[in-house]
């Protein structure tokens, strides 16, 4: 079995990919089988925050839940272990971004900050980005409070990533995601979906409620190698 999950919606010259249980966050394995040398791969410190990092020339570890740069060589990515990881890759500018959306970041719109940010430092605009929403928990079974609901839809508006189950919310991030995406402008065929759910697979992929608490990592990864 592939052990990367590469979606197949961006330019054939840039390196994007989710990974699962196996190797999950290695970055020593993931340099091995990409031939990169860890030093050109890049997490920051995830504090389920709305902080986006730009990275320049300067790959020091900072407090971010998403990342962008236009720098070639160097591959950038972030963890989860249910939340939603987020590829994007702006064709004309050449501009890559790895997102991490759990519920908090999802609702403090750290999709659409990261969108923003592209268009603010690199003039990114959304008809050229292309999108990829990688593995996550699902709406089949990501239950919440209504808190939690509230706050997803005061930043995405109403949709049918909500439902009921049970008389219990469950909401699906990826789908939340995919909304903001749009409504930010990207185009519905410029946005690729991963099916797979975390907590129904957990053979396959870390999932932090299927587990109760501490788990693995899997990663999100892009950039121009």
């Amino acid at each position: 079995m592939e052990r990367l999950l590469r979606p197949d919606i961006f330019p054939a010259d840039v390196t994007a990919f989710f990974t699962g249980r196996d190797p999950g966050a290695d970055l020593s394995e993931i340099g091995r089988m990409l031939r990169l040398d860890a030093g050109h791969i890049y997490l920051p410190v995830q504090k389920h925050t709305d902080r986006v990092v730009i990275i320049d020339a300067e790959t020091d570890p900072r407090i971010a839940d998403a990342v962008v740069t236009s720098r070639k060589g160097l591959l950038i990515g972030i963890q989860v272990a249910d939340c939603v990881p987020v590829l994007l890759f702006d064709r004309r500018r050449q501009v890559s971004a790895a997102v991490h959306a759990g519920w908090r970041g999802t609702a403090e719109a750290i999709m659409k900050k990261t969108l923003r940010a592209m268009s603010d430092r690199f003039g990114s605009e959304a008809e050229d980005i292309v999108a990829a929403v990688g593995p996550s928990i699902k709406g089949c079974c990501y239950e919440v409070g209504p808190e939690v609901v509230r706050a997803v839809e005061r930043t995405t508006g109403t949709g049918d990533y909500v439902r009921q189950k049970g008389g219990k919310y469950v909401i699906d991030l990826a789908a939340a995601n995919r909304y903001q995406a749009l409504s930010a402008g990207i185009k519905e065929e410029n946005i690729w979906m991963s099916g797979d759910c975390t907590f129904c697979n957990p053979d396959r992929y870390c999932s932090y409620r299927f587990a109760k608490g501490t788990t693995c990592r899997q990663a999100g990864f892009i950039g121009m190698l």
